[in-house]
């Protein structure tokens, strides 16, 4: 470390930029000049191979097949990929770290670090006109093809190429770039094209010409947050301007002849340039500073600042953070650098430790925050200590403080520090790190099978471990080549202490490596149901899978596997294996009545269920519309419940059933427009009589021996309904009513024929006829009957409900007549 930070800042008119070292390369004899390379941002790993547009000397160890190597920023060799397909147009890296590989004939990979990976291809547009160049983002890319068509595809997770607007291009363009979706207006990815002296925007619609007059550019690049645009003419010039062209910011005379080999953004404070052997920095206000370099170098920006690679370094340019430049700058006053200076003297026992703190009390909590935001931009673990030892120091001046950010930054830090170690090689900056988040971390790292460094991260911030255990179950699974009882134990005994993880994932990579019976055993550890069952079918351990889907107790899961067995078994099969299963028999008959009634008849023959059989039928039978096809149901049900002596009463009401269908079929053909198939025995009685079919109703009496009580009750009502008083009459008259008259009476009264009523009430019982006379409003005659039944509480209440004055005085004299007996 310098005597002083400051010392090593370059100044660009009012700013600061600093080049700090984080490695020494691992790699030897890297001549970069000679590959394609694309880096990683958020300090994630470089990819390399040899670019066949340049000469490259084979070297003893140099490989005849082509290879992509991955290495980290601190020049460890991750992987390996020998390259086995065709010509490689562009490489990129996605936001979860999937190495991009575009080809020639429109064929897209993406690896993981480990040389895994999935294909799709860009379509026919590229296949037949060929990629000639690409640009990559994040979550996707755009193409350019040899016919100068761009095909965008904006989702590597669901590939679905789609051709934008038509540049109407003759030439290829001199320079062109992409803003990502989430930087435009649109949401959707803007392409931007040199083209003679302008450039043209293109979206998925339409293209716009821009109108600009000092092209052609020959290099460009956007910024990191999508606002500006860095442009090189062709005369040598470097220009800023913002991405809707509104606003030329600033311009600079590079004088270079040549274009450079990389433009890149340094943050979004200034613009990088590198040509062979020279990097030129160009500030905001047309200030500069060069760096020359010995061989070649590879730049990747990011948020923050510029990775630099060379031979034997990994460097990393930024602008100088606020409170850095606020507590180190020379000469500076700020409260933070009294802060920090404070500490010194008071180390040193000098007075004037006491001098700072009392000159800057009233700033001094924001001084105590300014040191510690500072202690997280230093890559410098001497530093971060002096400026969080110098924050803690302040801290003990104030009566009330929250500790809670000095706490996390201690926390941050200390993650930091473990990832940008050597080894890992993940130079992070504490901007990136709260731009990713800790959990974007971890994913990082357990693709690198950093599994142990990544449980101790989140054991230590309090975050869940299960990903990190699960993603190392499933690594140890690929790569080792204990045998499978070794595997499950050592998986098991290792998360065992993780009570509610699931199991499910690491039995599905168990399966796919070729290892069924791990599969099987490990997804017995897994708790939930809704997880297991679903992997064990596509394993086809159908049986276990509903053993397992009856145990859950979930009727969704059972219903699911059940479905999926009757699709994909002969029908004996499936029905062998779900008959010893109390609860799939039953689901399966509750699905069956309401969805596949001939699949529950198939279910009960098989297990020859007689009875089960018959109903069926009969429900079948009722959904025919045809009446020959109801009665051969019926026909059939009636066979089955013969069958079974228990059921002799339900075997005989089928035959009346059919009986009774026949006899409705042959009326409606003798009585017209008559609807009587299907009525009940009442109702059919009821309808003959209504349309005064009495014989039809008669014989429908004998034929199913109705008993008189219940044939009196239905003819009497359909009777009344009809206004038949003389039949009505004579029908009472036949023989002594079975239901007696009372109902007559009551029938009547409700058609509001009061005067039929009267003619039956003589035939009741004396002690009801008066309640009778009553509802029909005959006082005198109720009283008569009262009177004869010598009830003095009757003839009281009779008394009190008349209204009729001359009535009234009888009634008056009747009571009197009793009483005096």
């Amino acid at each position: 470390m310098s005597p002083h930070p400051a010392t090593d800042w370059d100044q660009l008119q009012d700013r600061f930029y600093r080049k700090q070292e984080i490695y020494r390369m691992s790699w030897k004899h890297m001549d970069l000049s000679k590959y394609m390379i694309a880096g990683a941002p958020f300090g994630g790993p470089i990819a390399m191979i040899r670019d066949d547009k340049k000469v490259l000397a084979l070297q003893k160890q140099q490989p005849v097949k082509p290879t992509i190597y991955l290495y980290t920023s601190a020049g460890k060799l991750l992987e390996q990929l020998q390259w086995d397909k065709g010509r490689i147009i562009k490489m990129g890296w996605t936001d979860v770290e999937q190495l991009v590989v575009v080809m020639e004939d429109g064929t897209i990979r993406l690896y993981d670090i480990h040389g895994d990976f999935t294909q799709f291809s860009l379509g026919k547009e590229a296949k037949d006109h060929l990629v000639i160049d690409c640009q990559i983002w994040g979550t996707g890319l755009v193409a350019l093809t040899g016919n100068f068509r761009l095909i965008a595809l904006t989702n590597f997770e669901e590939p679905r190429p789609r051709l934008m607007a038509d540049p109407k291009l003759d030439d290829p363009p001199h320079s062109w770039t992409l803003i990502p979706p989430q930087y435009t207006l649109s949401r959707h990815v803007e392409v931007l094209l040199a083209t003679g002296s302008t450039i043209l925007t293109v979206d998925v619609i339409e293209t716009q010409n821009q109108f600009l007059q000092q092209g052609p550019f020959t290099k460009m690049d956007v910024s990191p947050n999508g606002k500006f645009l860095a442009l090189f003419t062709n005369e040598g010039k470097l220009m800023v301007v913002s991405t809707d062209f509104q606003k030329n910011l600033s311009e600079f005379p590079t004088k270079a002849q040549d274009p450079p080999q990389q433009l890149v953004w340094c943050g979004t404070d200034s613009v990088v340039l590198y040509w062979d052997k020279l990097l030129l920095m160009v500030g905001p206000f047309g200030d500069w500073v060069r760096y020359p370099y010995d061989d070649a170098i590879y730049l990747i920006p990011e948020i923050d600042g510029v990775r630099i690679f060379s031979s034997d370094r990994c460097e990393f340019l930024e602008k100088v953070p606020n409170v850095t430049e606020e507590i180190f700058k020379i000469g500076s006053t700020a409260p933070a650098a009294m802060l920090f200076d404070a500490l010194e003297h008071f180390d040193k026992r000098s007075p004037k430790a006491d001098e700072n703190i009392r000159s800057i009390r009233p700033e001094l909590a924001d001084a105590v925050d300014a040191c510690i935001e500072a202690a997280g931009h230093e890559f410098n673990q001497v530093r971060q200590r002096s400026l969080l030892k110098a924050a803690a120091f302040g801290k003990t001046f104030l009566e009330s403080y929250n500790s809670d950010r000095f706490v996390e930054m201690c926390q941050i830090l200390r993650v930091l520090n473990s990832v940008r170690y050597f080894e890992i090689g993940v130079p992070m900056t504490y901007t990136q790190y709260t731009r990713i988040t800790p959990d974007a971390l971890i994913d990082r790292l357990i693709n690198r099978h950093h599994h142990l460094l990544a449980l101790r991260i989140c054991e230590y911030l309090k975050m869940r471990t299960d990903r990190v255990l699960i993603h190392w179950a499933c690594a140890k699974i690929k790569k080792s080549t204990d045998d499978e009882e070794t595997i499950c134990r050592m998986i098991v005994e290792k998360l065992a202490n993780k009570p509610g993880l699931s199991y499910a994932e690491i039995a599905r990579t168990a399966h796919k490596v070729g290892q069924p019976k791990l599969a099987t055993r490990l997804l017995d550890y897994e708790p939930r149901a809704a997880d297991q069952v679903p992997l064990l079918m596509s394993m086809q351990e159908d049986e276990l899978a509903l053993i397992k889907a009856i145990e859950s107790g979930d009727t969704d899961l059972v219903y699911l596997v059940m479905l999926h067995l009757k699709r994909k078994l002969p029908l004996g099969e499936f029905f062998r294996i779900i008959n010893n299963k109390p609860m799939a028999c039953n689901l399966l008959e509750v699905y069956c009545k309401q969805q596949d009634l001939k699949l529950l008849t198939d279910f009960y023959y098989q297990d020859d269920r007689r009875v089960e059989s018959a109903n069926i039928a009969i429900l079948e039978s009722y959904n025919q519309k045809d009446l020959t096809e109801r009665i051969n149901k019926l026909k059939i049900a009636l066979k089955w419940y013969q069958d079974d002596k228990e059921h002799s009463f339900e075997a005989k009401a089928i035959d009346e059933n059919i009986k009774l269908l026949q006899m409705q079929a042959q009326f409606e053909k003798e009585m017209t427009n008559q609807r009587l198939v299907g009525l009940s025995l009442s109702e059919t009685v009821h309808k003959c009589i209504v349309e005064r079919q009495h014989n039809k109703a008669n014989k429908l009496k004998s034929d199913f021996k109705i008993p008189d009580k219940r044939f009196w009750w239905m003819k009497l009502k359909a009777l009344v309904e009809v206004r038949e008083w003389d039949e009505l009459d004579r029908f009472s008259k036949q023989k002594k009513s079975p239901i007696g008259y009372e109902p007559f009476v009551e029938e009547c009264i409700k058609a509001t024929q009061q005067s039929e009523a009267a003619k039956y009430i003589q035939k009741c019982d004396p002690a009801v006829r008066p309640g009778l006379y009553i509802k029909i409003g005959d006082f005198r005659a109720a009283a008569q009957e009262a009177l004869a039944l010598k009830d003095i509480q009757l003839l009281r209440e009779i008394r009190s409900k008349c209204a009729n004055q001359i009535i009234a005085q009888e009634l008056d004299a009747y009571i009197a007549q009793v009483t005096a007996k």
